[in-house]
């Protein structure tokens, strides 16, 4: 069982503590692959609004967490 389905079954189980432990961990992880995403998506050219549509966010939302913390940025405003 990979890691990603122990937490998904430890945040849906019954022990409150594990399952608030795996909440945060998953939360964690979430964050991580989103910024590495955001980063493909820029490197790819993406517009700031077009990660924010494929997230469900608002432009500023997604620049304002983002703008700076991957690479090129600095470099690209759209």
């Amino acid at each position: 069982m990979s890691e990603a389905t122990e937490l998904a079954t430890a945040a849906a189980g019954p022990d409150a503590r594990g399952g608030l432990r795996a909440v945060v961990a998953l939360r964690r992880l979430a964050d991580a692959l989103e910024l590495l995403q955001v980063g493909n998506a820029r490197r790819q050219g993406w517009s700031w609004q077009e990660i924010a549509d494929a997230l469900g966010v608002t432009k500023q939302a997604v620049h304002k967490k983002y703008a700076g913390r991957t690479p090129a940025d600095e470099s690209r405003e759209a």
